[in-house]
């Protein structure tokens, strides 16, 4: 165990969005979807900065455990993490040998997730969106895999955690939103659920990597209609 070679991205030590408390953030490399407003065009690639086993990994997360508390662990990200099942499923293994609190920040772009999940702690899931043709129109992809993997989380129990971007004169209406909800409101084991507004911020990557930007006259949400919009779905979800 612990052999094969990951392709990384990079590796942040100190991460307190991508799952509860403190953690290590692993982005690895490679994702076959291309979302309209990905901001990492630069992981699309299957080739990362660098190379890692899963053991030299673990490793490197252990030596931060002390930070991690009662609610920390590592985070893997990307990308696609599950663009790189072997390597994942391995270090997956690995962390829970340690006691590593694991969690999975996906697309959920996969086919048979369930021994990877049987190792992972919390599902960050993203949804691009709850509806086939939009869904089609920002990742390039059918909805299909998107909504069987769900399908798996819910039969395994997995916790949840749900985020979607909200992009103007895209999905930025009370009218989605409500449609949102509803798709949501069935589910199990949902943790937490948030918008996350569009950003530009990523634009200059795609200058940088000579690719087309699709949404180049799209201006940045607006925060305040988002936190509104984000009020509206989270308000009575769970009561």
């Amino acid at each position: 165990m612990g052999k094969c070679k990951g392709q990384i991205h990079s590796i942040e030590t100190s991460g307190m969005v991508d799952g509860p408390g403190i953690r290590v953030v692993v982005f690895m490399q490679g994702c076959t979807l291309r979302c309209l407003y990905c901001h990492n065009p630069d992981t699309w690639i299957s080739k990362g900065k660098f190379e890692m086993t899963p053991l030299e990994v673990v490793e490197k997360v252990k030596k931060y455990k002390n930070y991690f508390g009662k609610n920390g662990g590592v985070t893997f990200s990307g990308g696609e993490p599950l663009f790189q099942k072997e390597f994942l499923l391995e270090t997956l293994k690995l962390c829970k040998m340690e006691g590593i609190h694991t969690a999975l920040d996906t697309a959920g772009i996969c086919e048979d997730p369930e021994e990877i999940l049987s190792y992972t702690d919390l599902v960050i899931l993203d949804i691009k969106s709850y509806k086939p043709d939009l869904y089609e129109n920002i990742t390039r992809k059918k909805i299909d895999t998107f909504l069987h993997f769900l399908e798996i989380c819910q039969k395994m129990n997995k916790k949840l955690w749900l985020r979607s971007v909200i992009v103007p004169g895209m999905n930025d209406t009370e009218e989605y939103v409500l449609g949102l909800k509803n798709f949501i409101s069935p589910l199990k084991n949902v943790e937490k659920v948030e918008l996350l507004p569009y950003e530009t911020l990523g634009v200059h990557k795609y200058n940088d990597l000579q690719i087309p930007y699709s949404l180049q006259n799209v201006d940045a949400m607006n925060k305040e209609k988002c936190n509104k919009l984000n009020t509206l779905l989270n308000e009575g979800l769970y009561e």
